[in-house]
């Protein structure tokens, strides 16, 4: 199979695969407190997540991207477009590692992986599973737009789902 993951430039990111020499930044995330309302892992853990993430592009055509700052081409965190098999819809995720936080990086990573999403890969739905304990998720949620549906499937029956409108409901 001839697998060509996309690349999406905004202003001041890349958002680019996954490299090898991501993964000890990504489990250092995983292992820390930062990841307590994320499913905090032990650093095997982490490797299977990391692959599991990786691994959705070939088994779905979407996945999880690097974030790339491009001024430093630095691993600054993850935007993805996930499905599991345990959740019962396609999810928009993030994280950005402690240097990057408070720049808006996640945000402006986020805003591409929706387009992506709806223009891309013609979702009809997306959403994302946050505890509700995360107040910065949740708060970024809200700043994408995206708002609470109490109605909407989960697999872990206390997140919080929030679902995030096409980029054209936004206009």
């Amino acid at each position: 199979m001839n697998l060509t993951i996309p690349t999406i430039e905004t202003e001041r990111l890349n958002l680019r695969p996954h490299r090898a020499s991501d993964f000890d930044l990504y489990a250092d995330f995983f292992t820390s407190d930062r990841a307590a309302h994320m499913g905090q892992l032990k650093r095997r853990h982490a490797w299977y997540s990391f692959t599991s993430d990786v691994a959705q592009w070939v088994l779905f055509g979407h996945g999880a991207w690097a974030i790339e700052l491009k001024a430093d081409q630095g691993f600054a965190g993850q935007v993805a477009l996930l499905k599991p098999d345990h959740f019962p819809e396609l999810e928009l995720g993030w994280f950005v590692l402690n240097d990057y936080e408070h720049q808006g990086i996640a945000y402006e990573a986020a805003v591409a992986a929706r387009q992506f999403a709806y223009s891309d890969l013609g979702t009809a739905s997306l959403v994302s599973y946050i505890a509700p304990e995360n107040s910065r998720s949740i708060a970024l949620a809200e700043q994408l737009g995206a708002r609470p549906d109490p109605d909407a499937a989960r697999d872990d029956p206390a997140d919080v789902v929030y679902r995030h409108p096409a980029p054209e409901a936004l206009q």
